[in-house]
This record gives C-alpha cells, structure tokens and sequence, in this order.
C-alpha cells in the first residue's frame, strides 16, 4: 500500500500539535519546566523536584535540555510526574518557571504551553517571551529576587523548588528531605530552607489565582523501594552486574556519565577504569585488556564510535569480546550534542569494513539500560565478539524513577582453554563457531591474535579456503546463538503492528495505551537485538499481521531500511520517521497511528 501523506514528515518540521481526541493524560500526570540561565541551578532544582517525587511515593521523569553551548546560556529541567511508571514527556506542559528570563524563549519549540498552562516568571527581570504568553498560558507574576532579598544566604533556585513542587502538589516535608539530603553546604541549609518555604507558601497564592486544583495524587506507600537514576548510570551498572572490570574511555557528550559513574564504582569491585587520550587509545585498551581475559568495555558517542571502528574490526577478527556503548546524539559530525536522535544504527550495523559480524543490542528504557548492558556483556563474553549498546541522549542523560529493575542471570561466561591443552587450536572450526580462547602465560596455549586472516591456529594466511573457514565461523556462532525471548519487547497482538527501538519505545508504548479509548489495536515490537537478524523471530511476533509501522527518531529512515534489506516482512511496511533534536511524544504518535490505521 502507498505511504499516507502524514508519514512522511519533511525534515524539520515541528512536534505534531496535541491530538483533541486524545484521551487526557493530566489526570495521571503533571508536567512542570524549570528554565533559566546557566549557573541558575536550574538542573539542581529541578533533580531535586523529582527526589522529592520520589519521597512521596510517585513516579517521574527528568529530561534536561540546554542550548548548543552544552555549559552556560539557556537550560531547562522538564519534569513530569506520575502515578504510574513514566517514559516520555507529555505534549504539552502544565507549568512553566522562568529563574529569569535569558535564552528561555528558545525552548518555545520544546516547552509547549496551553490555554490551561500557567507562566510563572519575575517580571522585575523583564517580559516573558511572547512565544509562551501568545499560547494562551495564565502568567502569574513572582518577585523572586525581592522575595530572596530578606533571606541572606538562599538560592533562587530554592525558593523555585518551593513555588514548583507546592504546585504539583508535594507535602512540603518531601521537598525539605531531598533539600537536607542533597545540601552540602551547612552554613547555608538554614536560608535555603527558608526559601523552600517562602516559595511554598507563594506557591499556594499561585495555586489560587491559577484556578486549578491541585493534582490529588493517589496514596503510595512511600517505602516502596523505588530507584532514581539516569540510563547512563543503569548503564554502568549493568557493565559491573555482567563483569566488566576494566573500563578504558574518553570523555563524551552525553557518554560522559556513565563513566562517571563506574569510575568510583569499578574499585569497589577490584576493576579499572583509565581515561585513555582519545577513543582510538580506549578502544584498543580494552581490546588489550579483554585479551588478557579481563571483561572490558568503553562507552562513547557518534563521532568516538567512528574512531573506534578499526579497532572494533580488530576485536571481530581476533575474536576478543569488548562492550562499546554508544550514546546516540544529534549528527552528524560534531552535530548536535546535548540532544538525542537515533542516527547512529546504520553505523552499528554495518559500519566496519568488510564483512564483520557484531551484535548490536538497544535498551528500550531508562530502566532497561541495566539489564540490556548487562546483556551485552554476557552476550560478548560468550560469542567472543564485540558488542554495541546503542543507547541515546534521552535515555542515557534523563534521570527517572523507576520500581527496583529484576535481578537478571547474565554475567560474562567465556570459554576458556586449559592449560596443556592438546593440539590446541585457538581458532578451531567449531560447530558453534566458538572455540576456547586462552589466557596469555597459561602453558601450552601460546598463539597470535592480530588483525590479519589466519589459520585455525592463528598464523597469518591469504589462502581462499582459510579464510571462507574463518568467515563462516565468525558469522555461525552469532546466528546460532539461542537469544531467547530477550531479542524484543512484544507486547499486544492487533492486526497493526509497530516496529520501533530505544527511546521512541516510551512515546509509541504511551500512544498505543492512550489509543485504546478509540478502538485502536496495535502490537508493539520494541527491538533489543539489532544484529544480528533474528529473522525467523521476527516472523513469528508477526504472524497475523496485516500492516507494519516502522517508527525511529532519524532522517532516513534508518531502522525502516535494516529491516527492509534484512529481514522476510509478510508486508512492505510503512515508515514514520524524523529526526531530532525534539523527542518523539505521545499525542504525535498517537496522530499517526490514527491516521495510518484509517488510511485507505
């Protein structure tokens, strides 16, 4: 069938306005941005927003955004919180609260208001943009810098965490615990304690000259164990749950963090981590490490992960397991760095020169950074392979909290050689297509690992017959591999079906449940294993299906074009694509599955 005109969005283009048939989502969530300039302490804030969440027993979602400067001009928090486990933003926000003003009307295009939002600003530090009073939005004036004057000591930034969480609706001993928890500055906790307060109790004269209710959040038990973390950090611990112990990196936006995090992390469990001088030295460090039998990985972005590809194509020939986790960013060059897109995926998947079998794996979540990088892990140590995680700015930097993610039995596993092993062949054609790999020193075991073509044994060899052995080897133990049901999240059976991965899982997951009040039906598949092709289970979690949806946040149609070129679809699908740096949200998917499901 021809593609509707809906999908095919030109490059570019706005976020789809929100749908008026679309089922309302405020009633269970609440969507607030804090904004201002650099050095406002507006990321504080707004962390310290969702920790107070957190305390009382809610779910939420932080995603962070700043201008191309990436440190200093125009930042923004944008929460929103819920009683349910949350993975996207919403269309639209209720609140909006300017520190000042400066560079906040840039973020017009991602901090959409409504006839129902309220603007909340100093209107001594001049005008609210016109982009966000032209949308209707109730402006409710707040002197925040006269109302700071009285108290010596306190934070803007304090008294906004006041004013913001008392309008979503926090007790304010939540917001006071994750003050006092979080403050590390004792001669100054008492003055900002007093600024919490000040913007409470402004925050409920707000509340009033809103005119809206504040939300009645359900009763939660608070001690619920509850996690709040970022995907980078999942993504650390994930490494370390599958035995990772020696990291090699070269700091990345947004990859930065996950080695922040594994660097005091790595200690504690007799690992390493060295900043290496660039991504080419972390590579082949790791590559270096692995092959003295230590489980390694890196993690870096677009423009590190194309230095890496020499040294990625060295671990496929020389069959050396390494974890590279790539955080997808705006590209391509230098691009866009502190905003997400999935345009790193035809890269991953065929970008090594030569035919280099690799597994590329992708979480579908915040939460499933962990057990996804975990995964790759066990999957790299057992197929002697390398292996790409390929996550994204919105997953890897947007803190949530999430309920405490299941234990999961993937730990690295290699098949080794004993010492005096006899007629010992490294590279032995086996019938899984892996064979013992040695630790250097063990006696008996001696061979050559490098990047030339060899022999069973490892010798250098050009003959044809050598290497259509080597190459059908290397291709087997990836497509033999019993990959279980870990390979997607499948989840509904309609006779539409919807293809997507990484962070466009949240919005696409969101718009199928809000698309159930107008009889929508729509199975999802949310790929985890990208290569290799897991074609038959592909076939079988389509069965019965009479039309495919390929949905992804790039401008070609990346992941549209893998399937196509490697996958037996039982219909030619249709695609839904665009590129960043503004993330997929619900009511836009929601528009094109209603589109494309009343399309002729």
């Amino acid at each position: 069938m021809s593609t509707p005109a809906i999908l095919e969005r030109p490059a570019g283009h706005s976020a789809a306005a929100p749908s008026t048939t679309a089922a309302n989502s405020s009633a269970t969530t609440l969507s607030v941005a804090l904004a201002g300039s650099g050095g406002a302490g507006v990321m504080t804030a707004g962390n310290l927003l969702l920790d107070a969440a957190a305390k009382a027993g809610l779910y939420g979602l932080m995603v962070r955004t700043s201008g191309p400067q990436i440190r200093g001009g125009e930042a923004g928090a944008l929460v929103r919180l819920g009683s349910r486990q949350i993975e996207a933003l919403d269309d639209q926000f209720d609140l909006l609260l300017a520190i000042d003003w400066m560079g906040v009307g840039r973020f017009a295009d991602e901090i959409v208001l409504g006839p129902h939002s309220a603007l909340v600003g100093d209107p001594d530090q001049g005008e609210a943009p016109a982009v966000f009073t032209d949308t209707g939005a109730r402006y409710l004036p707040l002197p925040l810098k006269k109302m700071l004057k009285g108290i010596r000591g306190a934070w803007a930034n304090m008294l906004s965490l006041g004013v913001a969480g008392t309008l979503c609706g926090l007790p304010r001993e939540a917001l006071e615990a994750a003050l006092r928890e979080s403050w590390k500055k004792p001669e100054t906790l008492e003055a900002n304690l007093q600024a919490l307060a000040a913007g409470a109790e402004a925050g409920l004269q707000l509340r009033r000259d809103w005119g809206r209710p504040a939300p009645a959040w359900p009763q939660r038990d608070t001690a619920a164990k509850r996690w709040l973390l970022s995907g980078n950090e999942a993504a650390g611990m994930g490494a370390l749950r599958g035995g990772i112990r020696f990291v090699a990196a070269y700091p990345i936006t947004p990859a930065t963090e996950v080695l922040e995090w594994l660097s005091p992390a790595l200690p504690k469990v007799g690992g390493t981590l060295l900043q290496a001088e660039d991504e080419l030295a972390s590579v082949n460090m790791i590559v270096g490490a692995s092959f003295g039998g230590v489980p390694s990985l890196t993690a870096t972005a677009g423009p590190g992960l194309s230095l890496m590809t020499e040294g990625i194509g060295l671990a496929v020939a020389a069959e050396v397991p390494i974890v590279i986790v790539d955080v997808m960013r705006g590209g391509p060059s230098t691009g866009i760095p502190a905003k997400s897109e999935q345009s790193d995926l035809s890269m991953a998947v065929g970008g090594l020169h030569g035919d280099a079998p690799r597994l590329v794996v992708a979480p579908t979540s915040i939460s499933d950074c962990l057990g996804t990088t975990q995964w790759a892990v066990h999957l790299a140590e057992a197929l002697q392979a390398p292996a790409l995680v390929l996550s994204d700015q919105f997953l890897g930097q947007s803190r949530c909290i999430i309920d405490r993610p299941a234990d999961l039995p993937y730990v690295a596993e290699r098949l080794t050689a004993p010492a005096d092993t006899p007629d010992y062949l490294r590279y032995r054609d086996t019938e899984s297509g892996v064979s013992p790999m040695a630790i250097p020193g063990r006696r008996g075991t001696t061979y050559t690992a490098d990047g030339l073509e060899h022999t069973e044994k490892g010798i250098p060899s050009s003959q044809a017959s050598v290497h259509a052995t080597q190459m059908d080897k290397r291709a087997r133990k990836l497509e033999r591999f019993d990959y279980g049901a870990m390979w997607a999240d499948i989840e509904g059976d309609g006779e539409l079906a919807v293809i997507t991965f990484c962070s466009a899982t949240g919005p696409v997951r969101e718009a199928i449940t809000r698309g159930t009040t107008q009889d929508l039906s729509v199975r999802l598949i949310a790929m985890r294993l990208l290569a290799p092709a897991r074609v038959e289970a592909m076939s079988a979690a389509l069965e019965g299906a009479k039309r495919i949806l390929v949905i992804e946040q790039n401008h070609s149609a990346q992941l549209y074009r893998y399937l196509r070129g490697h996958f037996e679809l039982p219909v030619r699908p249709d695609k839904y694509h665009r590129p960043g740096p503004l993330p997929l949200r619900p009511d836009e998917i929601l528009n094109v599955l209603l589109s494309w499901r009343n399309a002729k």
